[in-house]
């Protein structure tokens, strides 16, 4: 009998323009690896692609991570990126409003709403708590371009946008982003970890050395310069443990 293929994800910052950077992004590594799926996992979303029985790598939250999936996945490493303050696999998630205010005026003001992609999101939630030094009132919108929109139309005030994401809105959704202002960054955190399944717990050194190839390979350089992508950076758990000590 054949065993079941395996699924892959990286839909992380799933704007539908780069789509086929993603795909290009993937094929190459498949080919340095010398095995795996065909094509990515586009149909099982986040977070129920993070649990799925025969993963082999995604994408996924630092949050997440050392919340709920550190006991049953294991950390491949990370992209780094070329977005503002980005170093090393790590960057800062960026501070953003629409008011003619500074962050700590913006602080100070009463009934002043957070718009939140989610209340697991480490560049969205976490990282907004630890630099207003508490919870402001929030509306979870359900993704960081939803937060931007509730920004630009006045339904919140105040948003914490991961740096990858921010970067890609001002090049694919130029016009929200132009009503709004960057007043601030989060603490500086590892990007968005990579994991491999449970079935594929042994192929770390492996996986780790097919996104390192794929990411320096020439075929793909458009794909990467579409997706801000400059190298791969092998992390591990240990490099996210202490995430939990943003909220003190």
């Amino acid at each position: 009998m054949t065993a079941p293929v395996s699924v892959a994800s990286l839909a992380m910052y799933p704007l539908a323009p780069l789509r086929a950077s993603t795909d290009d992004l993937w094929a190459c590594v498949r080919r340095h690896l010398g095995w795996g799926p065909d094509v990515l996992e586009w149909s099982v979303l986040t977070p129920d692609i993070w649990h799925h029985p025969r993963l082999l790598v995604a994408q996924t939250c630092g949050w997440p991570l050392v919340t709920e999936l550190a006991a049953s996945v294991e950390v491949v490493g990370t992209f780094d990126y070329t977005v503002a303050d980005a170093e090393h696999g790590t960057y800062r998630s960026v501070l953003v409003t629409r008011h003619d205010a500074s962050f700590d005026e913006l602080r100070r003001r009463p009934g002043i709403v957070a718009a939140v992609n989610g209340f697991d999101s480490l560049s969205g939630w976490i990282s907004l708590q630890h630099a207003w030094g508490g919870k402001p009132a929030a509306i979870e919108t359900g993704g960081h371009l939803e937060s931007v929109r509730a920004l630009a139309a006045g339904s919140a005030d105040v948003a914490s946008i991961d740096a990858v994401s921010w970067a890609l809105f001002g090049e694919h959704e130029s016009d929200l982003v132009a009503a709004l202002s960057v007043v601030g960054a989060g603490p500086r955190v590892p990007c968005l970890p990579l994991v491999a399944g449970p079935p594929h717990a042994g192929d770390v050194a492996a996986l780790r050395e097919a996104f390192a190839a794929a990411v320096a390979d020439p075929s793909v350089a458009a794909a990467c310069r579409a997706l801000l992508i400059r190298g791969f950076v092998p992390l591990q758990l240990a490099d996210y443990v202490s995430l939990p000590s943003l909220l003190g």
